[in-house]
Formats: C-alpha cells, sequence, structure tokens
C-alpha cells in the first residue's frame, strides 16, 4: 500500500480534532529535540528570525487562497 492511499484512508476516517492534534503534536515533538539534542537546537537557532517569517507566510498563502 502506498503512503499516499494510506494517508486518504486516515483522512476519510478522521475526526475534525485529529489534525489539530497532529499539528500539536509536531509542535511539542519539535520542542522536545530543541531541548534534548544540542546539534538540532543549535541548527534550528541558527537561521535569523526572518527566515522563519518567509517559510510561514510561504505556507499560509494556500490557506488564506482557500478562505478569502
Amino acid at each position: 500500500m502506498s503512503l499516499a492511499k494510506l494517508a486518504g484512508k486516515f483522512v476519510k476516517k478522521a475526526k475534525w480534532y485529529d489534525f489539530s492534534l497532529l499539528k500539536l503534536d509536531v509542535f511539542f515533538c519539535t520542542l522536545f529535540l530543541i531541548t534534548a539534542w544540542p546539534g538540532f537546537r543549535n541548527f534550528v537557532l541558527g537561521f535569523a528570525w526572518y527566515w522563519y517569517l518567509i517559510i510561514a507566510i510561504i505556507f499560509a498563502i494556500p490557506l488564506l487562497k482557500k478562505m478569502f
């Protein structure tokens, strides 16, 4: 079974709150990696703040197009 078919089955069975829980899980796993793994922390904090802003805007564009 391909990853796309597996993801499609998950989307059909998922409740409205499952995606929010997935986002929170990724957020807290990232915080865990930042605190537990110094190499990852140095990598993440090595970028300037504006790169994170640019990436956030790029990822938000498709959502904003759907909303407005």
